[in-house]
């Protein structure tokens, strides 16, 4: 029986609660060390794809053409830093903004995004038997933190492709992400901005009621019914499915009951002033309510920044490609990113919350740093892990800077080398998760969740 048919014949139905109406857990509270005694969080905003740094935020404006690209590029509130000339907004406050331009990606590809969304180069299914089995960050975070508050999910993400968002792996699918698209009603899109025949306008979290006839007393009879019969099944489930339903049961109720869940998720609750100022383009109302569930809770969000399946917007390779290249596929992406990510930290920092809120923007890997070498692309990059760019603002960190260099086409590191090791001691440093931590794979051997001797980037250059 698949996945899918599991579920919908299972414990959730016998709650009247199948997966098509709501399939949300958080943190095992069996594994969870303590209540968090602060309010840290993470948003990453996945580029999925992949783009291309000569074309954001390592510009190389005194190479040729085919070298830097189309663009000219600005300066920025941080002498002697220039970025791409579509990202005035945060050109104009880097000094909110750290700019990594030497993250070695080697071992990343469209699996897409295993290997930086876990930070481990060995999670790649493509070259490793058990990559796929590599817990995500924000797994990780479920299980060894959970939610900043009980009622919510410790781990929720927004995306159209399940595939470009890894989930709990060697330590259960009670760690995968909710699914934050469905629960908050959002309208479904095909492509870039192309609505699938609904309301554009949906924004109620109308995933969070009981089904009709369904009483509160009726659902706690169901509850103890089916905690008889997990212990009755417990001892033929070597998978951990049935572990795992069970705690999709037990957080289901306590979001439906609690009420946090719903109202977190319910845009319809937030000012038409602050809905405006983020803009009615899809990525920007999920980044808005990326930011309503960091400050009710949450612990990790992910915004995957794309509307198409398998690789990714971001991917460019060239004009002929269905992702288009650089001026046709990329050039249309980059305003829209420049308003949601200078909009989220502007709003963040209104509210105080900065500094507790980590945000990550990044991809899977570079581009190529000539453009057209691809057989039969022009006018765009092909795949380049050798060296990529990301950034990060929040998190408390000492910004204003650009950590590491490529060299003069920006087709190789030059200085600083920075890791997916190095991100996963980002993240868990600020989630107050000690490095040190482990997990058990499949066969009980214990693996850390920092492997290679990663340390967090504010501790690089």
């Amino acid at each position: 029986m698949d996945r899918r048919r599991f579920l919908s014949t299972s414990g959730m139905a016998g709650l009247g609660l199948t997966r098509s109406s709501l399939w949300v857990h958080a943190g095992d509270q069996a594994t969870r060390r303590v209540r968090p005694a602060s309010r840290r969080s993470v948003i990453l905003l996945w580029m999925a794809g992949g783009p291309s740094q000569i074309d954001t935020w390592d510009p190389k404006p005194l190479r040729p053409v085919e070298n830097r690209g189309p663009f000219s590029t600005i300066a920025s509130a941080v002498s002697g830093i220039r970025l791409a000339e579509h990202l005035p907004l945060q050109a104009a406050m880097l000094d909110r903004f750290t700019i990594v331009r030497s993250f070695d990606a080697a071992g990343s590809d469209h699996s897409p995004g295993r290997v930086m969304q876990t930070g481990n180069p060995l999670a790649s299914p493509r070259r490793n038997a058990a990559g796929a089995l590599y817990p995500a960050m924000g797994s990780v975070v479920a299980k060894f933190r959970g939610p900043n508050q009980p009622g919510l999910p410790a781990y929720v993400a927004f995306n159209r492709d399940p595939n470009h968002v890894p989930g709990g792996g060697y330590i259960g699918m009670q760690y995968d992400p909710m699914n934050g698209h469905r629960a908050a009603g959002l309208p479904d899109y095909e492509g870039f901005g192309r609505l699938m025949g609904q309301d554009a306008e949906a924004s109620e979290a109308l995933r969070f009621t009981l089904p009709d006839g369904v009483s509160l007393d009726r659902l706690d009879r169901r509850r103890k019914l089916l905690g008889g019969l997990d212990r009755v099944t417990s001892g033929i489930d070597p998978t951990g499915t049935m572990k795992a339903i069970g705690h999709f049961q037990q957080e289901a109720v306590d979001m439906i009951v609690g009420g946090r869940a719903r109202d977190a998720f319910d845009l319809s609750q937030e000012p038409e002033q602050v809905r405006e100022k983020y803009g009615r383009q899809l990525w920007c109302q999920q980044a808005l309510i990326a930011r309503r569930l960091v400050e009710s809770g949450v612990s990790f969000v992910t915004v995957d920044l794309t509307m198409g399946i398998n690789a990714g917007d971001w991917d460019s390779h060239g004009d002929q490609h269905v992702f288009g290249g650089i001026s046709t596929g990329l050039k249309p992406l980059l305003p829209v990113f420049d308003h949601l990510i200078t909009t989220l930290v502007s709003d963040l920092e209104e509210r105080g919350l900065l500094d507790d809120v980590l945000i990550l923007a990044l991809g899977e890997f570079g581009r190529s740093p000539v453009m057209g070498t691809q057989k039969g692309f022009t006018g765009g990059r092909n795949h380049w892990p050798r060296v990529m760019s990301m950034c990060l603002a929040g998190g408390g960190l000492n910004h204003g800077r650009v950590v590491g260099s490529s060299d003069q086409s920006g087709g190789e590191i030059h200085s600083q080398p920075v890791t997916p090791f190095d991100l996963a001691a980002t993240v868990y440093r600020h989630m107050e998760i000690p490095p040190e931590t482990t997990y058990e794979d499949t066969s009980g051997r214990p693996r850390l969740i920092v492997e290679g001797n990663g340390r967090p980037i504010g501790e690089i250059g």
